[in-house]
């Protein structure tokens, strides 16, 4: 699908990967729908991309979710694109992974995805199709210890979302994962962690062995442009980790 003239909510806009892939759709001529928890920082990217709208939600909270798509629809007549970018990681080994954390993460990384998918998709079929793009992450491929939690629900988020690209195929409805690397964003800093001494995902952020933001942002973009079923950041992701 080519972007331009389309509209396209991106959650998680405020910073770090949902930031770097508003700013690149909106070169290719994309119309942005912002949405995060960030509502200074929401104002401050809207008035930075011209006809762009402002939509503070938290992809915790279902009626916000519910209310975020309503908004785009009223302002804009429809949605094209969606990007399920919003989430945060939980860096825990097995005995020490607090519940209600799990559950929390759980709302935001799986069932908040979810939630918006069911809204947008009744607007994408009546429009004749449209694309979903949901973000994984490379740990979904890999078996790590302290991260079983963050893995397993972005394992969940990639496997509903291609079971949803079956189940979309005949509506002309697109549904993509990308899974991303190590990303030099603040992710790590904002992801929840059982210790300090508990190692994940993020452990070596050095710059040589990181993406940036941006690269990830092509790669959604790719993803949206190519409808292909999965979008690895490197083709060596492709094949399972140890």
């Amino acid at each position: 699908m080519d972007v331009q003239n389309k509209t396209v909510i991106v959650t998680g806009a405020s910073s770090g990967i949902g930031l770097a892939t508003a700013r690149l759709l909106a070169r290719k001529g994309a119309v942005l729908v912002l949405a995060s928890r960030s509502k200074g920082r929401l104002e401050e990217l809207a008035r930075e991309i011209p006809g762009s709208l402002a939509v503070p939600a938290d992809m915790t909270k279902v009626h916000e979710i519910k209310r975020m798509v309503e908004t785009a629809k009223a302002h804009f007549g429809g949605i094209d694109i969606l990007i399920n970018n919003a989430g945060q990681g939980y860096d825990a080994p097995i005995e020490k992974i607090d519940v209600d954390t799990f559950h929390y993460i759980f709302d935001l990384d799986v069932v908040g995805p979810v939630v918006a998918m069911q809204q947008v998709i009744p607007l994408m079929r009546k429009q004749g199709g449209g694309a979903i793009v949901n973000i994984s992450s490379g740990v979904a491929l890999m078996y790590l210890p302290g991260m079983s939690a963050y893995s397993s629900l972005k394992r969940a988020l990639a496997s509903i979302s291609l079971t949803a690209r079956e189940e979309l195929k005949n509506d002309n409805i697109a549904v993509s994962v990308v899974y991303p690397y190590i990303t030099l964003t603040d992710f790590e800093e904002k992801t929840i962690k059982a210790s300090p001494s508990n190692q994940g995902e993020e452990e070596d952020t050095s710059p040589s062995k990181a993406d940036t933001a941006e690269y990830v942002a092509q790669k959604i973009l790719e993803a949206i442009e190519t409808g292909e079923a999965e979008v690895f950041a490197h083709d060596w992701m492709k094949y399972p980790q140890g």
